[in-house]
């Protein structure tokens, strides 16, 4: 029999989900208040990130954050009047910031994240899209050979997943990447990874092949579930009722309440990500470099360089800060001082941060509702994956992954 599978959530998940159950035979509606990929898919850094598996809360981080805080110069930022509502968050986020903890969260996001590029390719490349997406190398940069080092817990995390760096150092730096300021004189290279030079652009074209295969999109706005028989049977709209045999939950940090519909409390808050785009950039580098001192990610792409990252906690509501792009603009002309661009264009966005920094993957009891979301910074990176995950759970095909660390219903009651 043909299921009739609501996946609510227009992002690189959902519409990755929505792509892999047409494909099983499923019938898709596709929904979303907004048009696919003009959220945290379109403003991210671009990079299809397999060795991002090490998540913020490492051991010391409890030590550190105040003093983080506290530096103009350090990408992290609190709107101090938000400070009472994100506490109980807070309070579960950095209880993880262990060792144990650390260890356990790295090897839940392996299967995620490791074979990202080969998981857009298959996903890209039966409907002709292949192209958005260009392989390269991702790079740390660093001041030097001992900042690297200082970064040798995060590094060994990611060794033993098996990502070890090409390291570049000296004059070799600026002949790999001739636009890196001078003062850094260490690179680590991670060979056969990716990135998109379009995010925004290769999610919609995606939408629009999931359209070609039979799809439907309705742009309105969720606002419950009909479980009276104890299993899904509709969803209600601002548009109407929507009658559907499943549900997927894919709608990132707004999932957080849509979940209390369903009984369940998630701890999981907006992390606010800004980038700037230098439009038309020149003096830039050639392929993605996470500049190690910032914490931003410098891409090139179709419409300039975008340089993305800086942390600030500060909820759903408010608009964006000043300092957090003036830092970002700073650190950007210290990394490529040859870097001159005809315009800039400045974004905020919401990356759903769950306090064990792990997604959640999985049915809700047997109500046919699932979930995907809380990708926090992998959304991009671990979207195709996720869905093709999700797809299988719902049309009966073998995961062949333990999918237990992502399981949806491990916060517990609302």
């Amino acid at each position: 029999m043909t299921r009739h599978v609501a996946v609510i959530g227009a992002g690189i998940v959902g519409v990755s989900t929505a792509i892999w159950l047409c494909r099983a035979g499923a019938e898709v509606t596709l929904i979303d208040r907004a048009p696919p990929g003009t959220g945290t898919s379109h403003g991210n850094a671009g990079v299809l990130a397999a060795c991002s598996m090490a998540p913020v809360t490492a051991p010391g981080l409890a030590r550190k954050a105040p003093g983080m805080l506290l530096d103009h110069n350090f990408p992290l930022f609190l709107r101090w009047s938000y400070l009472p509502r994100l506490l109980p968050w807070l309070r579960h986020y950095m209880h993880n910031a262990n060792d144990t903890d650390t260890r356990r969260i790295a090897k839940g996001l392996i299967p995620i994240v490791s074979d990202t590029v080969d998981q857009h390719k298959s996903l890209s490349s039966e409907l002709g899209l292949e192209e958005w997406i260009t392989d390269s190398d991702y790079c740390f940069a660093y001041q030097n050979r001992a900042a690297f080092e200082a970064d040798h817990y995060t590094w060994a995390l990611r060794a033993n997943a098996g990502f070890v760096p090409d390291l570049i150092d000296g004059r070799d730096v600026h002949d790999y990447e001739p636009n890196m300021s001078p003062d850094i004189t260490c690179l680590a290279a991670m060979k056969d990874h990716g990135f998109i030079r379009d995010p925004g652009g290769y999610v919609k074209a995606l939408a629009k092949a999931f359209g070609d295969l039979g799809g439907k999109f309705i742009q309105t706005e969720v606002k419950d579930f009909d479980l009276s028989g104890g299993a899904i049977t509709s969803v209600q709209t601002s548009q109407g009722t929507i009658a559907c045999d499943d549900v997927v939950l894919a709608t990132g940090v707004w999932s957080k309440p849509l979940m209390k519909k369903l009984g369940l409390n998630v701890p999981l808050e907006s992390e606010r990500g800004y980038h700037i785009v230098f439009e038309n950039a020149s003096g830039g580098p050639s392929r993605p470099m996470m500049i190690a001192s910032g914490k931003f990610v410098a891409t090139p792409m179709t419409q300039g360089l975008r340089c993305a990252g800086i942390v600030e906690f500060g909820g759903l509501d408010a608009g964006p800060s000043k300092a957090p792009l003036d830092l970002l603009r700073r650190q950007a002309k210290q990394a490529f001082p040859n870097l001159t661009a005809s315009n800039e264009i400045e974004w905020l966005g919401h990356r759903p941060a769950p306090s064990d920094s792990l997604p959640l993957i999985g049915q809700v009891g047997n109500t046919r509702v699932f979930t995907a979301f809380g990708h926090h910074h992998i959304g991009l990176t671990g979207g195709p994956k996720t869905g093709r995950l999700v797809a299988g759970l719902i049309t009966g095909q073998p995961t062949n992954t333990d999918l237990a660390a992502y399981h949806p219903q491990r916060f517990g009651a609302a």
